[in-house]
């Protein structure tokens, strides 16, 4: 489950490296009677700040510091949790990391390339130029 504050490494090639989550949309919410806290499952979308970032990339802040706190937030997708995901036919999946992918306004990456494995629920959430562009489907 990936919520509020937690950091992910980002696997597409827009200059990213590691991101922070700060905002979950169409989360999950799982505790009830109480305060009820966002969490996001593999295909969700949330908003990150970018953390770690290519010195030459759009999100490096460099020499001009104009527009700098928009260069740094960005939509991105789940794509890689460590939390296992339970699937219809009683199997599990999980990863070895937390990792999402940068989307633009019409959920479509930014990147050209995503690097490792992706589930394969982002299918069912119509993620298809993911899947099409990932080197494994999972």
């Amino acid at each position: 489950m990936i919520q509020m504050q937690t950091m992910v490494d980002v696997c597409d090639n827009t200059g990213a490296k590691v991101a922070q989550v700060f905002n979950v949309f169409k989360g999950s919410t799982s505790r009830h009677g109480k305060y009820r806290l966002k969490t996001a499952q593999i295909g969700d979308i949330v908003l990150v700040a970018v953390k770690k970032a290519l010195p030459n990339s759009d999100f490096s802040g460099g020499a001009d510091r104009k527009d700098r706190s928009k260069r740094r937030k960005a939509r991105a997708v789940v794509v890689r949790m460590k939390s296992p995901t339970r699937r219809p036919d009683g199997s599990y999946v999980r990863f070895d990391s937390n990792a999402v992918v940068l989307i633009d306004e019409k959920n479509e990456p930014r990147g050209t390339r995503i690097f490792g494995a992706v589930a394969r629920e982002l299918r069912e959430k119509n993620f298809m130029k993911i899947i099409s562009l990932a080197e494994e489907v999972v």
